[in-house]
């Protein structure tokens, strides 16, 4: 689906991290794996640190923290907001919704709406389109799209497939309807006979908790998980993206009119570094052009990881004059979602870790 939106400006931008601080040299090692293997992973990868949830904290208490610094730093009141967006695969409760919990937590107009997208990796261009769309022809003033997730909560400490991967973030970007915006441009698609790739097969309808025994099982290449585990297929997520990343980016940079030479940045997911190398040079991009430092620091994010990366990488730029970003999202679903406008001058709380 390819659309276009104008009269909006994201005004808005902050993101809040775990605070528990995990070493992959120092996790590896205590698991007995060899110095070696662990260096050349980390060097291929870019597995470094990565932060995860204290005990407790969710990631709507994450978005929470940075929603409350980012109305803070921008001296709005919480009861301007139209509409808040909750995009996460971790949400509190299965019912009530992210979205109507952060609504009551934060003092909502009873007239703003609340809703929650089920999404990963691909979620905060999905949210920004729903919250772009909202003030565009929703009659929406501003809308406040939060995104993030504690996926470290559901990888099996033995799988080395996952577990060294995720990092948890919460984010908070505010979205606001003007009459003068350059439009936002988005290419959003999916490939769901693919979604078996990345999978949590206990939690839902289909499998709830409690309905089979969570026995442990050993695959073929030595990584322990159950049914309430993320189980992601490696392979096949990296030929997913492969395949249809660079043409939704190029779709989106058509739409908007940019090349890579026009485009100030690239901001992919950050999943790992050996992806976000491979997908720049496929999309055209310098390695100058395309922040990547977030997975080393941060982990994989999620749907928090690209507003981490526009904060990481490009926040001095941001705060005061507008960059041509391109941003594309990928993940579980399979889905994808690419994004193409001006982004700033805008606010930016800086990044940190919650609690604090």
């Amino acid at each position: 689906m390819h659309s276009s939106l104008s009269n909006i400006r994201l005004a808005g931008l902050a993101v809040s991290t775990g605070s528990v601080v995990r070493d992959f040299m120092a996790d590896g090692l205590a698991r007995g794996i060899d110095r070696g293997q662990l260096e050349r992973i980390a060097k291929t990868v870019g597995l470094r640190e990565r932060r995860i949830a204290a005990p407790g904290v969710t990631a709507l208490d994450l978005c929470e923290d940075a929603t409350r610094r980012l109305l803070a730093e921008m001296a709005l009141d919480a009861t301007s907001i139209d509409a808040v967006i909750f995009v996460t695969q971790t949400p509190d409760y299965s019912q009530p919704n992210n979205a109507s919990l952060l609504h009551g937590r934060l003092g909502l107009s009873k007239s703003a709406a609340a809703f929650d997208l089920a999404l990963g990796c691909s979620g905060w261009v999905y949210g920004l389109q729903q919250a772009a769309l909202l003030c565009a022809h929703g009659g929406a003033a501003r809308v406040l799209l939060c995104a993030g997730d504690t996926l470290s909560r559901l990888t099996h400490p033995g799988d080395r497939s996952t577990d060294p991967l995720f990092g948890d973030a919460g984010s908070a970007t505010l979205v606001e309807r003007t009459g003068h915006a350059a439009p936002f441009h988005f290419v959003l698609g999916a490939d769901g006979q693919g979604s078996s790739a990345i999978m949590v097969p206990q939690g839902g309808a289909r499998q709830a908790p409690g309905a089979a025994p969570l026995a442990e099982i050993t695959d073929s290449e030595g990584n322990v998980r159950h049914a309430a585990n993320l189980a992601m297929n490696g392979a096949e997520v990296f030929n997913f993206t492969l395949r249809e990343v660079p043409s939704a980016v190029g779709a989106v940079m058509r739409l908007a009119g940019y090349t890579a030479e026009t485009a100030d940045a690239l901001v992919l997911h950050q999943a790992n570094r050996f992806m976000l190398s491979t997908l720049a040079k496929k999309c055209g991009f310098t390695a100058e052009k395309t922040p990547m430092a977030v997975v080393e620091r941060f982990g994989n994010q999620s749907s928090a990881s690209i507003p981490c990366a526009l904060i990481d990488g490009l926040v001095d730029r941001l705060e005061r004059e507008p960059l041509k970003i391109v941003a594309c999202g990928f993940g579980v679903g399979l889905s994808w979602g690419a994004f193409a406008g001006v982004i700033g001058p805008l606010t930016v709380a800086p990044l940190r870790s919650f609690p604090a």
